[in-house]
């Protein structure tokens, strides 16, 4: 076969960039093994020593171990001086970003009688991360989804950085096969091309590219032989950076060889053995490369070698040494393992699809760094408050034991946000619903055993045995409802979707260390007090006293208001048809935009829907900064069930155009083309250049891409494109820098002032007549801050993954409580009064639709047209956790009040709900406490789950005392009569509910 060698050249290069081990960096490690695992327990044994109670030494030192643990990753930060909060990976729903999912064309993959399987995306996979981030140092995730999409998720880009990326992953030709440069060769192109000035990379000979400077790839090494380079700078990151470029001659275009001839790049093994890739081109892709390797074989005479480089995005990925003419097929050989193979295959295939994808997204969910640090601020400003007030109201209420709550509270706090930044888990706005139901879940634990802790105090137990009976006795309902929605979370995480995940794991970390916290922390904390005599008793307040109400009793009335609600609400959802889900249910195209001047909300609803339809919807949006009015604003999000995103957005701007409604827009201006002097630029001389100006700021690439297409439109006499190349033959130089805003996190530079070149090939006309294009196209596109939009056939997914997610959840539930209570009645009450929370909170979603319509509904209640949404569906997992918990405390006491007795009686059920009201009640203001800062405070992104949870938290209540006990007591008597099991008066076991 053909050969194409690399000598060693990968081996030298891991040799040279091995790391040499320091004494500084193992004293390091060792300082951090010391004070983390250490110093803790040593610290755990002097204290209990200094206290005299030696026996809790180890207890100490392990809550210290956890704090120390915890508190690692943010010291660590702080230790580099960077911000303790970058230890904390945010999603892009709290800091601004882009989910991105690409769908495979298997239309044409078919017609290519090309596989669409899982090694086929495996591979495409690699090849679109190495297009969109070829040095691997971005923080960007690409992987397969389903058996025919891949996603791509970019943190923290704005519009802007997600053009450019979407342009990358599309972009046929970003592979090509060029010569490096040598003095024996390129003498000529050599001179010439050392005229250029450091800002210049490309040599242009007879209106195309004849050579360039190109950069080697980030990690990557090339050792060019008798090759020319040179030094230049380079700004990353705003740092000046030296970096050395090679000089790429190029084919011309009827002779360039690009990754659109390559069919297919593969592992294989070399003459001896040793790793090695093999490549194939199509026909017309072979008969080019050798043509190109024919020209440039070894010297007879010298044997002097040229160099084949592979340029992926521009720069140079390898220069390995040409053996020989290469045909259609080659192999590239050197010392490789199988990391490095993996990587130049995905290099080669980077050029070449395995298969074509569809170039317009599936699915593209956006949310600008601006919006996102919004919601992130806000969303994070209202649990601190809301934990405060929830601090605040447990010490006023219990005191002393409240204090130890409210430690529990914080230490529970700390473990779950040190265990996110450990794992490096990111957090998203589902996540955050799994730290709400975290705090209530924790809240209630510290209730149940301080209310215990009462009762043992009431009936005259000792102190001591007052908190280990209190604990004794909480401990089975604790563990039964955090195992539960542990349940729940791990079932979530199994088949959830990515966003569900988020919720999944903060709930499961936040679960156990719930656990940890208020069990061992909040125990040992109380055991030390009491030995050392710092208290007496616990005094606490006490706003529900005894009660004996015949809960039972009110049941008709109950479960017709149920009704009533639930029915009116089904009646709502189905009148409101489509109009219920999000487009990331039901497909379409969300839009988020600003107006220059402040519109009136039905103003602008009434403008758009002769244009878009009656399904659209539209909120206002109101910035942390920013003042709010009653009924005007600037910003504005439109959801759509139309899925075109260019169709939408025209029909969006014509319609609000035609009221003199002005939208914030990058509106461009340009002064007329003038000619470049010969002397003044030696790759543009001849050429044309113009002055622009935009109305807001843009990034030089993205107006490069807009410019080129635009001269891509031009056709010839014949009607051919006249510029196929045109992104080769234009640039743009930024001249007046666009004012930063200070909330938004895009690393990209934007200018209101630009300077357009193109070279002697174009003349002044077509460029003139490129600019009038690209300027009628931005005039006719606003600048959207946020352009979402999902496929129906993603949307059906999205539903069908929650759907099962919360079935499967309902079972594992049912199975458990059926498992640990021993009868299944127990577990269809439970599952009963879940349902109806579920069933309320939806009709409440749909029913607050409506009255987000009025006056009262908008500025009183503060309702907006709330959908059906994956933010939504975590929130129904919440309440679905927190009404489990409330249920199975009832249960458990009338477990314990039932002892032996092997029936359920009415009498049972209502001494249970009374002797458990008071944490019922206490649990539910807390929690209700919670949600109500955040739907009130918690800004736009997360309102409508806030909203949801305010009346879960209600309907939980609720339901705990007047439906899952029915439901339950029905069900059991029915069990017991089928049995023929006499039922036993409750007076009989009154006696026996106090053990």
């Amino acid at each position: 076969m053909d050969g194409l060698w690399l000598s060693g050249l990968l081996a030298q290069a891991d040799a040279a960039a091995a790391p040499v081990k320091s004494p500084a960096v193992s004293w390091q490690f060792f300082l951090i093994i010391v004070l983390v695992f250490v110093l803790p327990f040593v610290l755990g044994q002097l204290l209990a020593k200094a206290l005299k109670l030696k026996e809790y030494g180890t207890k100490i030192g392990t809550v210290l171990f956890s704090i120390a643990l915890a508190s690692a990753p943010f010291v660590s930060q702080m230790l580099h001086g960077e911000p303790w909060t970058n230890a904390i990976a945010l999603g892009i729903d709290l800091a601004g970003g882009t989910n991105l999912i690409y769908a495979v064309d298997r239309e044409q993959a078919a017609k290519d009688n090309k596989a669409v399987d899982n090694v086929t995306l495996d591979k495409m996979v690699g090849a679109v991360g190495r297009r969109i981030n070829p040095s691997g140092a971005e923080e960007v995730t690409v992987r397969r989804v389903g058996d025919d999409r891949i996603e791509v998720i970019i943190p923290g880009a704005d519009r802007e950085m997600v053009e450019q990326k979407k342009r990358a992953i599309v972009n046929l030709g970003s592979l090509e096969f060029a010569i490096l440069a040598n003095d024996k060769d390129h003498r000529r192109q050599i001179d010439t091309a050392r005229k250029l000035r450091n800002d210049q990379d490309s040599l242009i000979e007879g209106g195309r590219v004849a050579a360039s400077w190109r950069n080697v790839a980030e990690g990557e090494t090339v050792n060019g032989n008798r090759a020319a380079t040179r030094e230049v700078e380079r700004s990353v990151d705003g740092q000046p950076v030296k970096k050395t470029q090679y000089l790429v001659v190029h084919e011309t275009p009827e002779r360039e060889v690009t990754g659109r001839f390559l069919t297919r790049a593969a592992p294989t093994m070399d003459d001896s053995g040793q790793l090695a890739v093999s490549f194939t081109f199509n026909a017309l892709g072979g008969n080019r490369f050798s043509a190109l390797t024919g020209r440039y074989q070894p010297d007879k005479t010298d044997g002097f070698e040229r160099q084949l480089a592979v340029l992926l995005n521009g720069e140079i990925q390898t220069a390995p040494n040409l053996k020989s003419r290469i045909g259609a097929q080659g192999q590239i050989t050197g010392n490789f393992d199988k990391q490095e193979v993996d990587d130049l295959i995905n290099v080669l295939n980077a050029g070449a699809l395995e298969v074509p994808l569809i170039t317009q997204p599936v699915s593209e969910f956006t949310i600008s760094p601006t919006l996102g640090v919004d919601v992130q601020t806000k969303g994070m400003t209202s649990i601190i408050v809301s934990a405060v007030v929830v601090l605040v109201f447990m010490l006023v209420y219990y005191r002393t034991a409240g204090l130890i709550a409210d430690l529990c509270l914080i230490l529970n706090l700390i473990l779950v946000v040190g265990a996110m930044a450990i794992i490096e888990a990111t957090f998203t706005l589902p996540g955050l619903a799994g730290l709400v139901l975290t705090i209530g879940m924790a809240i209630d634990s510290n209730v149940l055993i301080n209310e215990r802790i009462r009762e043992e105090l009431a009936r005259g137990s000792s102190l001591r045995m007052a908190i280990e009976n209190g604990f004794d006795k909480a401990l089975s309902s604790i563990v039964d409802g955090n195992v539960t929605s542990l349940i729940t979370a791990v079932i979530l995480y199994m088949i959830g979707s990515d966003q569900i995940k988020g919720f999944a794991i903060s709930l499961f970390i936040g679960l156990t260390m719930s656990l940890f916290s208020v069990l061992f922390f909040g125990h040992l904390l109380m055991q030390i007090l009491e030995r050392k005599r710092w208290i007496k008793t616990f005094t606490m307040m006490e706003l529900i006293g005894k009660t004996k109400i015949d809960f039972l009793g009110q049941r008709v009335w109950a479960f017709a208001l149920s009704g009533a609600v639930i029915l009116a609400g089904m009646v709502a959802l189905a009148a409101r048809g489509s109009q219920n889900m999000d487009i990331d249910f039901s497909g379409g195209t969300m839009v988020t935009f600003e107006f220059i001047d402040a519109q009136k909300t039905a103003d602008v609803e009434a403008r758009l829907e002769p244009a878009l339809g009656s399904t659209l919807s539209l909120e206002r949006l109101v910035l942390r900064n920013e003042t709010a009015s009653l009924d005007a604003g600037h910003r504005f999000r439109l959801r759509t069930t139309e899925q075109d995103q260019d169709a939408v957005a025209k029909k969006m701007s014509d319609a609000l155009n035609a009221a003199g409604m002005s939208l914030v827009q990058a509106k461009m201006e340009f002064d007329p083309v003038q000619p470049i002097a010969a002397g003044e630029d030696t790759r543009f001389a001849g050429g044309h250049q113009a002055d622009l100006k935009f109305t807001t700021g843009l990034g030089t690439l993205t107006t490069a891409g807009t410019l080129a297409d635009s001269l891509k439109k031009l056709k010839s006499e014949n009607g051919q494109a006249k510029y196929d190349a045109a992104d080769s033959l234009i640039e743009i130089d930024g001249r007046t820098k666009a004012e930063k805003s200070t909330e938004t996190t895009s690393s990209v530079e934007k200018y209101v002032g630009m300077t357009a070149r193109a070279v002697a090939a174009v003349s002044s006309d077509d460029l003139t007549e490129a600019l009038q294009i690209m300027q009628a196209e931005l005039a006719s596109r606003p600048a959207f801050e946020e352009m979402n939009s999902f496929d129906t056939s993603v949307a059906a997914d999205t539903k069908v993954d929650a759907l099962l997610a919360i079935l499967a959840s309902f079972i594992a539930i049912v199975a458990y409580i059926w498992f640990r209570f021993e009868k299944v009645y127990y577990g269809i009450g439970a599952l009963v009064a879940v349902a109806h929370d579920v069933l309320v909170t939806l009709a409440a979603v749909a029913l607050g639709a409506y009255l987000s319509k009025t006056s009262f509904g908008e500025h009183v209640l503060l309702l907006d047209d709330f959908k059906i949404n994956l933010a939504l569906v975590a929130s129904l997992l919440t309440i679905v956790g927190y009404s489990l918990n409330d249920t199975i405390v009832i249960f458990d006491r009338i477990r314990e009040i039932k002892g032996k007795n092997p029936n359920v009686t009415y009498d049972m059920v209502n001494q249970s709900v009374n002797q458990t009201l008071s944490r019922t009640i206490m649990t539910a203001w807390t929690t209700l406490v919670v949600v109500l800062i955040l739907y009130v405070f918690g800004g736009d992104g997360i309102h409508g789950f806030a909203f949801a949870n305010i009346i879960g938290t209600v309907a939980g209540c609720y339901s705990t005392v007047y439906i899952a006990n029915p439901v339950m007591l029905w069900f059991a008597r029915r069990e017991q009569a089928a049995s023929g099991m006499p039922v036993r008066p409750a007076t009989s076991v009154a006696a026996t509910s106090a053990r």
